[in-house]
């Protein structure tokens, strides 16, 4: 009986190790249905299934058995199995909002690596601790706020964050696990440039994609030149990030990956916006339309739009301008986007008065305020540039090894 549970916990694990989460929560839950006497097993099971839950974004689930995990390990005096447990059900507090309670798992799991000096074990609860205060800030952000333009508390909890990011560096240093560096390096990259540190964002990307290169990691170094291209279009360097969005759009092209090809060709198209190079920015707004056309991406036609209008409109092409802000206002009444509605409606109202034309058609001015900043006009906001997070693992014990 004992062979066949583990036998059925290591076909679960085979799936999982190939990505079929769901395949290999049946075989776990089978394991757990035919039973075994040997508890180590058992916790070994109950962490990988919490894992295969995670990763299929059923948290509440995760969290039932990383939980059945942290009473086994206790149970039977495993404290690397409860370290392990305890920081699994902080990485799935986390994702589940319930920051609190998370801080006191990822304490649990730091005390006891601490306490049995376990360098490795000290290292993940740290990174583990620093993705928490991370995740904590950017939930207290304000939508649609600049970096650096947040609330005190989502500050302090960034701030945090990067001391623990540093702690983890310092460890993962001296371990010699350069993976591991270059994953912390992204994450404090992405935390300084919400702090608005631009310059201290740039340094850790720099050293992040370096590492990403090292590696020959692809879709590391794509994430990378994106942030960098962000971080330095704040720092008003604008030349830098038109570089570092070139290499992005070219990463995402050998990829494949025609989402973050139409990301990076928005961020080329609003960059060429800030320095009035208005031919090359409709260009790749183009690209960006086509792509998010393809891929059935109405929000995403609709920015395109948005931002084509306000090209030509810069050029004085006033009919072109007018043909992507009827498209624009069209995309808006679609995806419920009142804001966008608005601001199409404006444009297109400034639009009419140029060209000459009636203005009793189908634009209602009188039922909106004139309170929008983005006329068409007006150069693009920065808040489509938003910061890629490096990949974060939920680190679990193997069934056939719990170290």
């Amino acid at each position: 009986m004992e062979s066949s549970c583990l036998e059925l916990a290591l076909e679960g694990e085979r799936q999982c190790k190939v990505g079929d989460y769901r395949a290999g929560v049946s075989f776990f839950e089978s394991a757990i249905q035919v039973g075994t006497e040997d508890l180590q097993i058992l916790s070994a099971i109950y962490s990988q299934l919490g894992n295969a839950y995670f990763h299929l974004q059923e948290y509440s689930k995760a969290l039932e058995y990383h939980r059945h995990d942290l009473t086994l390990t206790r149970t039977i005096g495993d404290e690397l199995g409860e370290a392990k447990a305890s920081g699994n059900l902080g990485n799935t507090l986390k994702l589940l909002g319930r920051f609190d309670e998370a801080v006191v798992c990822c304490q649990r799991h730091l005390d006891i690596t601490r306490a049995m000096y376990d360098k490795v074990g000290q290292a993940r609860a740290l990174y583990n601790f620093g993705n928490l205060y991370h995740a904590k800030g950017k939930s207290i952000c304000w939508i649609g706020a600049d970096p650096g333009d947040f609330p005190e508390e989502a500050r302090i909890a960034l701030k945090k964050a990067t001391q623990y990011y540093e702690a983890n560096l310092s460890l993962v240093k001296e371990l010699g696990d350069q993976a591991a560096q270059g994953r912390t390096y992204g994450n404090l990259g992405n935390t300084y440039y919400l702090l608005g540190d631009f310059e201290n964002a740039v340094a850790a990307h720099e050293k992040r994609l370096l590492i990403a290169k090292e590696f020959g990691d692809k879709s590391a170094e794509r994430r990378a030149h994106c942030n960098l291209g962000n971080a330095h279009i704040f720092l008003g360097q604008f030349d830098m990030a038109a570089g570092h969005y070139k290499r992005t759009l070219q990463l995402a092209r050998l990829l494949k990956d025609r989402a973050v090809e139409a990301q990076a060709c928005y961020s080329h198209g609003n960059t060429y916006t800030f320095v009035r190079d208005y031919e090359r920015a409709i260009d790749y707004h183009l690209k960006h339309l086509v792509i998010a056309q393809d891929l059935k991406d109405r929000v995403g036609e609709g920015r395109a739009c948005w931002s084509l209008g306000n090209a030509h409109t810069a050029l004085g092409n006033h009919e072109q301008a007018m043909h992507f802000a009827e498209k624009h206002l069209e995309i808006a009444k679609e995806t419920g986007d009142k804001s966008g509605e608005v601001t199409a409606r404006l444009n297109l109202w400034d639009l009419r008065l140029v060209v000459g034309l009636k203005s009793n058609s189908n634009i209602h001015f009188n039922s909106y305020c004139n309170t929008n900043t983005n006329s068409s006009v007006l150069p693009v906001s920065h808040q489509g540039y938003h910061s890629l997070p490096d990949k974060e693992s939920h680190p679990g014990p193997l069934v056939v090894s719990r170290s």
